[in-house]
């Protein structure tokens, strides 16, 4: 798969979606109607190193990272205990080789957060990560309610907590 095929299964597949690109990056919001500035992030598909992101190795030719956020229960059933946030350029500890090809793994930056990537993805391994795909857009959609009503009126959120982590 290439970036863009990705991009446009994903916003084939997933309503709502708005695209936002930058250096390097396409950033994809869940942001229906453009009812908040920039929406809740959902998933990137990113192409180049940053200064505080490298250990991808991005800059090959044709390798490209999609990564997209788990809940922690997800998480930690896949990869255990998220690790503690790294210093600003530094990646997470987690015995990952962050540069491996069309393999799911934390993301090197955000797993603290829990983050996940995969490099260049075949389409093969693409349908495979639906599932978890399939729940970062629901957690998306759901911090997106919970931000719509705190705009409108404080209130208890509306979706239950552990779909929102």
């Amino acid at each position: 798969m290439t970036p863009d095929q990705l991009i446009s299964a994903i916003m084939g597949t997933y309503a709502g979606l708005v695209v936002k690109p930058a250096w390097g990056e396409s950033s994809l919001f869940y942001n229906p109607a453009g009812a908040l500035a920039h929406g809740i992030y959902f998933m990137t598909v990113k192409q180049r190193d940053g200064a505080h992101d490298s250990a991808s190795w991005l800059d090959r030719t044709g390798v490209f990272r999609v990564s997209f956020g788990l809940t922690t229960a997800t998480y930690q059933r896949i990869f255990g205990a998220r690790p503690p946030r790294s210093r600003r350029g530094q990646v997470v500890a987690t015995g990952h080789d962050f540069s491996a090809i069309d393999r799911l793994m934390p993301h090197p930056v955000y797993a603290w957060m829990g983050w996940v990537q995969v490099l260049s993805p075949t389409a093969e391994t693409f349908g495979v990560l639906q599932p978890l795909i399939t729940e970062a857009y629901h957690v998306a959609t759901c911090r997106y309610a919970d931000r719509l009503a705190q705009l409108q009126q404080p209130r208890p959120a509306r979706c239950d907590r552990q779909a929102r982590r």
